[in-house]
């Protein structure tokens, strides 16, 4: 009977050294697995609510172009600060200008001169000349910038600020 008592089921023992070492190695992976988990949850979530630093130049004004570029019915774009921005001569030779960022999901808008419209190719917005919103997902109009033609006739510069 004696030896039916010295040998015990595999199971019922304590665990060998080489079964602990590798349960810390899972469970160790598992953690690593959770917290990296959790930090690509929580990284874009916080970038999301967190707005960036502000990295746009105070613009107060920008030399569009030369006037005598811009023919009628022709829109052109050109950098407003950190941002895109249009000035648009229309058919009837008024220059008009607007911030070129769509108010949607800040796609640039363009000038299509068949339409004579302000179109944004991201969702199909347009605007009309005055910068209001025609059609499309845009919720509100665009930015209108103030235009100021100066120099000498036939050299004169189309200089747009903000209102």
């Amino acid at each position: 009977m004696s030896d039916v008592t010295r040998f015990a089921p595999s199971g019922s023992g304590s665990p060998a050294p080489s079964d602990f070492d590798r349960r810390t190695f899972l469970d160790a992976l598992l953690a690593v697995g959770f917290v990296s988990t959790a930090a690509a949850i929580v990284y874009p979530v916080s970038r999301f609510l967190v707005p960036p630093p502000s990295g746009e130049a105070a613009t107060a004004s920008a030399v569009a172009g030369k006037a005598a570029a811009l023919k009628p019915n022709s829109g052109l774009l050109f950098p407003f600060g950190g941002k895109p921005a249009i000035v648009v001569r229309t058919a009837e030779g008024d220059l008009r200008a607007f911030s070129a960022v769509c108010t949607h999901l800040d796609c640039t808008v363009q000038f299509k001169a068949d339409t004579s419209q302000l179109w944004c190719a991201c969702h199909n917005g347009t605007y009309d000349l005055g910068g209001n919103v025609v059609s499309g997902p845009p919720p509100r109009g665009l930015e209108q910038l103030v235009v100021n033609v100066r120099g000498e006739p036939g050299e004169e510069d189309v200089v747009v600020s903000r209102g």
